[in-house]
């Protein structure tokens, strides 16, 4: 028995300090664990735990301003406003009536709010944002009852506006607050989130990287309820948008705007010898600062005169401005002696339909000079028809740029079209047959072109033989000192090796005689500068309308000598009683202010009355 019990204290002692062993190593362990984590790895796990804890607050940075070429007043700038944000935990007993009370105070539906703040975010602490661009007296009448409004918050932001509201809204564009599908595509892109303010349409939408900037960021700390921790914040500071200089040039966008008067149309201004673009003007327009109300929104939707589509990109059919491309292919190829004439009696057969001058009565005997100035379409049909033949006059169009894009540094612009047989057979289940030729020649049938390619076309001409892109991004600025950070160049877009800079010195004649003793002679009549151009008028659905639409394509000065300061200058203008020479007449104006350096007034005063005053009209 007593050596059982030895036996039995000798286990129990060899069990103990097995045990004991056991628990030093395992509190060694832990120790050797414990220092890893907090000596060797805190820092690691320091940081995890507070991008656990940690929230981050958007610092809105302030966007970019738009000047135009002269760099003084800016186009569109920035003003204070406000956003409101709610936090619903905060907000006691009944939280529906409570979004309908501060609904009717922000003037915003209370369905707005329950949108944006739905019943399972209820018991957060974190801050929700329901509306921006609030004003001043309404954040007064929140703050002054602020006992009645618990959990709402409001922060100082930025709001866009416009200083121009005329024509350049198409130019310029708006913003808008980014939707889910936006921000699907750009969330990768990165400093984009549920509440960025991005360019929705023109320069805005165009060069947004670069006038947005970079928001900033605050960063806090939260408990598991979202309740703020206080704490010292950490702060990522934005960085400024920069400031955009266009190359158009306010004064004469101005003048070209107000020269159309009350016509819808369009405007083009560019330098040939760069591709800047001076002056983009389309009518009827809106107004960039009240787009995104609904209630404005939908009666430009509505308004039959389309005051949302941009006519300076959009396509009609060229009319008899594409007789300076059939010119330059008469000349280029041969196809017809100078010093000989066609005879135009007002109309000529072709197989067994009768198609007619715009001169009714005829033009008599005419050269390729002679048929240039008076738009004689009886000349070009006939050179169309017997001389050229559609796959030459295609040839050439295509040559001149028409059926392609110029790649204008703004989003909207639209191709144009340029028929062929093969389209024809395939599209209309036709053959091509004369009476197709016979309209493509004088700028009619299926053939169109936009106002920025027929400036293009004109450039043609006046560069004698090269075309640039047009642009309209002159200059990127630093938006604290005002330093150019990056510039456009010219960019050569066509280069013609067909054509002979002898043709267009040809072509350049017929075009000046046009304002000498064509058809422009009485409604161009400037002594400021020697300008060059091109009528037509495009006849609408039935040639027995009593309307059409109008163009001048022209450029000036005419002196080669002159070149590098030439402008070019398209005016089309829709809906136009016949003969009336609207385009023309506001092409006079245009020319006459630029080469004068005078705003619209000074050249009414110079060259009389251009549109009889209109009555006022209650909006």
């Amino acid at each position: 028995m007593i050596e059982s019990h030895g036996l039995s204290q000798a286990t129990t002692r060899a069990r103990f300090s097995f045990f004991h062993i056991v628990i030093i190593v395992l509190f060694s362990f832990l120790g050797l664990n414990l220092f890893i984590l907090q000596i060797i790895r805190g820092q690691e796990f320091q940081k995890i735990s507070k991008s656990v804890s940690q929230r981050e607050i958007i610092i809105p940075t302030q966007r970019g301003e738009i000047y135009d070429r002269n760099f003084d007043v800016p186009l569109v700038m920035n003003a204070e406003s406000f956003s409101v944000s709610i936090i619903p935990a905060q907000i006691p007993g009944d939280i529906p009536s409570f979004f309908s009370k501060l609904a009717r105070v922000l003037g915003v539906s209370a369905d707005q709010i329950h949108k944006k703040v739905p019943v399972k975010s209820y018991k957060l602490f974190q801050p929700i944002e329901i509306a921006t661009g609030v004003s001043l007296d309404i954040i007064s009448v929140i703050a002054e009852h602020s006992d009645e409004y618990p959990g709402v918050l409001w922060n100082s932001n930025l709001r866009r506006v416009y200083m121009d509201t005329g024509s350049l809204s198409h130019v310029v564009g708006y913003v808008g607050g980014i939707d889910e599908a936006e921000l699907a595509i750009k969330y990768n892109q990165g400093n984009f989130n549920k509440n960025s303010i991005i360019g929705k349409t023109g320069i805005e939408e165009q060069y947004d990287q670069i006038l947005r900037g970079v928001d900033g960021i605050r960063f806090r700390l939260a408990d598991v309820y979202e309740r703020r921790i206080d704490a010292p914040a950490d702060e990522k500071q934005p960085e400024l948008g920069k400031h955009i200089v266009l190359t158009i040039d306010r004064n004469i966008q101005n003048l070209a705007e107000r020269s159309l008067g009350p016509k819808n149309g369009a405007v083009v201004v560019i330098k040939p010898h760069t591709g800047e673009v001076l002056a983009l003007v389309s009518k009827p327009f809106y107004d960039s600062n009240l787009i995104l109300q609904k209630e404005y929104y939908d009666r430009l939707r509505l308004d039959p005169g389309n005051p949302l589509y941009n006519r300076a990109l959009s396509p009609f059919p060229p009319a008899s401005c594409f007789k300076v491309i059939m010119a330059t292919a008469v000349v280029q190829e041969k196809a017809f002696p100078m010093d000989s004439t066609v005879y135009c009696g007002g109309s000529h057969r072709v197989g067994n339909r009768i198609f007619h001058c715009w001169n009714r009565s005829g033009h008599g005997s005419l050269n390729l000079i002679g048929a240039i100035a008076n738009s004689c379409n009886v000349f070009f049909q006939t050179m169309g028809l017997k001389y050229l033949g559609e796959e030459k006059i295609i040839t050439y169009a295509n040559e001149f740029g028409f059926g392609e894009l110029t790649g204008i540094d703004i989003a909207g612009e639209k191709k144009g079209f340029v028929p062929t047989p093969e389209w024809k057979l395939n599209t209309e289940k036709m053959v091509w047959v004369g009476g197709d030729t016979v309209n493509l020649s004088i700028g009619q049938g299926y053939i169109t072109a936009t106002p920025l390619q027929l400036s293009e076309m004109v450039s043609m001409v006046a560069n004698r033989g090269k075309t640039y892109r047009p642009f309209l991004l002159k200059e990127v600025r630093d938006p604290k000192t005002g330093r150019v950070i990056e510039e456009t160049k010219p960019d050569l877009l066509r280069q013609t090796e067909k054509i002979a800079p002898e043709t267009f010195d040809v072509v350049a004649q017929g075009m000046r005689e046009v304002v000498l003793t064509g058809t422009a002679r009485y409604a161009i009549y400037t002594k400021s500068v020697d300008i060059a151009g091109k009528t037509g008028t495009s006849e609408l659905a039935s040639d027995k309308s009593d309307f059409t639409h109008e163009w001048f394509a022209g450029f000036a000065p005419y002196d080669q000598a002159r070149a590098s300061d030439r402008v070019v200058v398209i005016v089309f203008v829709e809906n136009v009683s016949k003969s009336e020479w609207w385009s023309p007449r506001i092409a006079n104006f245009i020319f006459h202010g630029i080469f004068t350096k005078k705003n619209y007034d000074e050249v009414t005063r110079d060259l009389g009355v251009l549109h009889l005053p209109q009555k006022e009209t209650v909006q």
